[in-house]
């Protein structure tokens, strides 16, 4: 996965949003982490059609994959991530001192165990895995028995021994924010659980979209299957485009603007809002050549007494989540200040909801480049 040469930790951006790096705090590192504030168009959620396909998909494995430690192993060492929630916690101690608090999806429970050095009253760690057995041990390991309880089940059909709690926290964000789709479970414990006026941690996220030049990778994974030692095979580069490729994109790749697509209120939203269609229009920075969309999310906390986050994008540091490439069928000559004008839709499948499907329209009407198309992609 790691085919691009990364220079996030060199760059610095002049962004409106500015957030105290996870490292900053816990080990003084010089870095910060970035998020853009840009204005964006949101039209009414709708829910658009989607190719059909009988295709083998995540709900086969989505548990069992996170019984093993090796992906726990992977988030952990995240330090965007795990450092990101340990400040967000270990800084804002008012928001859980003597408070009762869910952890949905709480894998080894390294979050729960943060919210009860915090001063939580008591922590309900759920998880579905078999990780849950593990993070019963590491929590009485750790000694924290009586403050945290491990809870394994869905969390859509346990029982919690408490009406309320004051606070539900979660790191629910999948690859393009919303494969495995994650959310819905917080959004039904936020709904059954939480009190009112209560806290969802993280409480905002949003989705954004930018494109790259990115010829050699394309030539050599996608354009590949058209001459396989003589033999036509683009049947298979067909479906090869289909599936988006989840890889760190080198920000040099960059050539047009971001545009934000869609942010969420975690702890407003209905779960049909995870279902939308968003317009997009990018500008172009330099003339080059367009080969793929990428798609990239953030994370904040506006409940902490100083604004908190971190991006997933290509200008900030490397998270396990890397970014979402989606390659188009043309290749787009695009001059400095043309724009790639459309839109996208992202729509949870029919047939598994943890898969996403997504449909983006183009055009681009420009000096050397005229082109109108769709394409379908489909996570699984």
């Amino acid at each position: 996965m790691g085919r691009r040469k990364n220079n996030n930790d060199n760059n610095s951006m002049n962004n409106h949003l500015r957030f105290q790096d996870a490292d900053e705090v816990i080990q003084d590192a010089a870095e910060s982490s970035n998020l853009d504030d840009q204005s964006m168009c949101e039209p009414e959620p709708s829910e658009p059609s989607f190719i059909d396909s009988d295709d083998k998909t995540s709900a086969d494995y989505y548990f069992d994959s996170y019984s093993h430690f090796g992906i726990h192993e992977e988030m952990l060492k995240d330090t965007v991530r795990t450092k990101t929630y340990q400040n967000v916690i270990y800084q804002n101690k008012f928001l859980f001192k003597d408070k009762v608090v869910l952890d949905v999806g709480a894998g080894t429970g390294i979050l729960s165990l943060f919210c009860a050095k915090a001063g939580a009253a008591h922590v309900y760690a759920v998880e579905c895995s078999d990780m849950a057995d593990m993070a019963k041990q590491i929590v009485e390991t750790n000694g924290y028995s009586n403050v945290v309880t491990v809870l394994k089940g869905k969390i859509e059909e346990i029982e919690l021994p408490v009406e309320k709690v004051d606070i539900i926290i979660s790191e629910w964000m999948g690859y393009f924010l919303l494969f495995e789709n994650m959310l819905n479970s917080v959004l039904y414990a936020r709904d059954k659980w939480l009190v009112e006026g209560g806290v969802v941690l993280p409480d905002k996220a949003s989705l954004h979209l930018t494109a790259i030049e990115d010829a050699d990778y394309k030539e050599d994974k996608i354009e590949f299957w058209n001459n396989v030692y003589g033999f036509d095979m683009s049947c298979i580069k067909k479906q090869a485009i289909m599936e988006p490729l989840v890889d760190t994109v080198d920000q040099n790749q960059i050539a047009t603007t971001c545009q934000l697509l869609k942010t969420m209120d975690i702890s407003k939203m209905a779960p049909g809002d995870a279902s939308f269609t968003a317009p997009f229009k990018l500008i172009a920075e330099r003339d080059d050549y367009i080969h793929a969309l990428v798609a990239y999310f953030d994370v904040t906390f506006t409940k902490c007494h100083k604004l908190m986050g971190f991006s997933t994008g290509p200008r900030s540091r490397a998270t396990h989540w890397k970014q979402t490439v989606l390659y188009l069928e043309d290749i787009l000559t695009i001059c400095e200040g043309e724009a790639i004008v459309g839109s996208m839709s992202v729509a949870q499948n029919k047939k598994n909801p943890r898969d996403v499907d997504i449909m983006v329209k183009y055009s681009l009407n420009g000096r050397r480049c005229n082109v109108s198309r769709v394409q379908y992609y489909k996570m699984r």
